[in-house]
């Protein structure tokens, strides 16, 4: 394996890592699962809020939903099929913020 896809690798672990425990530690403390339902009415400072926490949690979100909808046909293969790879890509870009993020600060 290249030095390049371990990188990758380890990029991707990190932001679905980072998915996980920010949906995980939402549903420790509000008892309901993180959606992209919480959002409420749209509107306002709480609202605004939950942006920045989807942004980072929004990978571990679309392949639960994708886990929990799963149904047997070729349809279904796709389907979760592109939530994987959305959910990858999205993991991929928040696993980069991250590491850079982590680095910018001096941390790592």
């Amino acid at each position: 394996m290249s030095a390049d896809a371990l990188h990758s690798l380890y990029v991707l672990t990190l932001g679905f890592s980072v998915a996980g425990v920010l949906a995980t530690g939402y549903q420790l403390l509000t008892a309901r699962p993180a959606s992209f339902n919480i959002f409420g009415d749209g509107t306002g400072p709480k609202a605004a809020a939950h942006v920045p926490f989807l942004v980072f949690a929004a990978p571990f979100i679309i392949v639960r939903d994708a886990i929990a909808l799963r149904r047997p046909g070729l349809e279904n293969f796709v389907a979760a099929m592109v939530a994987t790879v959305v959910a990858g890509c999205w993991s991929l870009l928040s696993g980069k913020f991250v590491m850079v993020a982590v680095a910018a600060l001096g941390l790592g």
